[in-house]
């Protein structure tokens, strides 16, 4: 006899071989571009529910008149790197260039990266070919940091994601182009006068920039979302110069707000425990707000979530030695 708990088991460590179909992914562990009758359609996929409280959104919308960088802390799960989706969104203003920081992230590696020996095999296999050399903008890709930068009628949405995991200089390298909205690209400021307009490459793979004389200056000023999980403390300098925004962690009120927001209505029914779950634990122990949502969804797929091995194994602390 199958239980409810066993028709939902895909994988049995058994051994034996059984074609399954996949059931329906968590709303948001879904990728790739929308569909329609099942065709594959252009553009970006639908938004993820954001809940942010009126006293918080001003706090966005005066970064946004300021046209300063937004520093966003909190705890983990709290919605920060998700707050820049919500903004591009919002907003209308396309995809988010991401900028994930860590010890080895350089601001130069951000604005962007010259492929010196491309080049060179690339110009030796034209002269051999008797072709043409290869033009130097087709080995300059502009980063994620560049490209926000380049000018337009409307600002790019540019996260920079958990900055304090990067190099303690970082900050303070970062002050110089957030004040001029512009950086030099050493390699094509050097070309001769009649080679000074250059197209490159920029983030997006099906897209180019033009840079005159070597700079880039942006038109509008980008909208910045820098978070931070608080691991360090950052240069006055550089505080001075953002727009704080502390999120944060969820009530439980808040908690069934998000549960229906991604979930719908039917998720709340019998989530009572789960939640008083969820909350101890977190007391405990640091927790993410999308940890309960895993929970949830498991439960609602039929999954007998009492069970302390399959429930540690979603709401497992998120400090500490593993």
């Amino acid at each position: 006899m199958v239980t409810a708990y066993d028709s939902w088991r895909l994988f049995h460590g058994d051994g034996q071989r059984r074609p399954v179909e996949m059931p329906p992914a968590p709303p948001w562990r879904t990728f790739g571009p929308p569909e329609t009758d099942g065709v594959p359609q252009d553009g970006p996929a639908p938004a993820r529910p954001y809940l942010i409280s009126p006293e918080h959104a001003d706090v966005v919308n005066a970064a946004l008149h300021l046209r300063r960088p937004m520093l966003v802390t909190g705890h983990p799960g709290t919605g920060k790197s998700s707050l820049a989706r919500a903004i591009a969104h919002e907003l209308d203003l396309g995809e988010v260039l991401h900028w994930p920081v860590n010890s080895r992230s350089t601001v130069q590696d951000a604005l962007y990266r010259y492929d010196a020996i491309g080049r060179l095999r690339e110009t030796a296999l034209s002269r051999d070919r008797g072709e043409a050399e290869p033009p130097l903008g087709s080995f300059v890709r502009l980063g994620p940091l560049g490209t926000a930068l380049v000018p337009g009628p409307r600002p790019r949405v540019l996260l920079v994601d958990e900055l304090d995991k990067g190099d303690v200089d970082l900050p303070n390298d970062l002050l110089t182009v957030f004040e001029e909205g512009e950086f030099e690209i050493p390699e094509l400021a050097r070309l001769p006068e009649e080679q000074s307009v250059v197209d490159v490459l920029t983030e997006r793979a099906d897209e180019r920039a033009t840079v005159r004389r070597g700079r880039l200056r942006c038109q509008e000023f980008p909208v910045v979302v820098i978070t931070s999980n608080g691991e360090r403390d950052f240069p006055p300098a550089f505080l001075r110069r953002c727009v704080r925004l502390e999120l944060p962690t969820p009530d439980e009120a808040r908690l069934r707000e998000i549960v229906t927001a991604h979930l719908g209505e039917d998720a709340l029914d019998d989530v009572d425990r789960l939640l008083e779950a969820f909350l101890s634990r977190r007391s405990a122990r640091q927790l993410a707000t999308d940890q309960l949502l895993n929970a949830v969804f498991l439960r609602a797929s039929g999954v007998e979530m009492s069970a302390d091995g399959l429930l540690d194994a979603v709401l497992h602390r998120l400090g500490g030695v593993v």
